[in-house]
């Protein structure tokens, strides 16, 4: 690969938004300006993230650098597993088949549902009291 190549995708989860840039390294990834380890703090969300490099074998092929917006840690993580995926594939085009098989370029739908009113979430209606 030749030096200054930068992949850039956007991943998105829940209302996290996360701008991934990759390029060739040794598998440093870096959020909002630290490591992942300390912006995550949670084995299971590095896990998340690093899903991508593990499926298609290149963990250590590229550094990664995101800035996230929006959400939380665990919608953070996932926005940039999704972003990452979707560099991977603008790097390499073969990859295309495996991430998608595995999901890894489906934006996952799943968003908090809005308040109804006349309830106290949700859908969770208010305590009945017969007496």
């Amino acid at each position: 690969m030749a030096e200054g190549i930068r992949y850039y995708a956007t991943g998105h989860r829940k209302n996290a938004t996360a701008k991934v840039w990759l390029t060739p390294g040794s598998g440093n990834v870096t959020v909002n300006g630290r490591s992942l380890e300390s912006f995550v703090g949670r084995r299971a969300l590095e896990m998340i993230v690093r899903q991508p490099f593990e499926v298609t074998g290149s963990t250590e092929r590229f550094d990664v650098i995101a800035k996230t917006l929006g959400g939380g840690i665990s919608g953070q993580a996932g926005a940039i597993r999704h972003g990452i995926a979707k560099a991977l594939v603008i790097a390499d085009e073969n990859l295309k088949p495996t991430l998608r098989r595995l999901g890894f370029l489906t934006r996952d739908p799943r968003v908090k549902e809005r308040k109804k009113y006349g309830r106290k979430r949700a859908r969770r209606g208010f305590q009945f009291s017969k007496r």
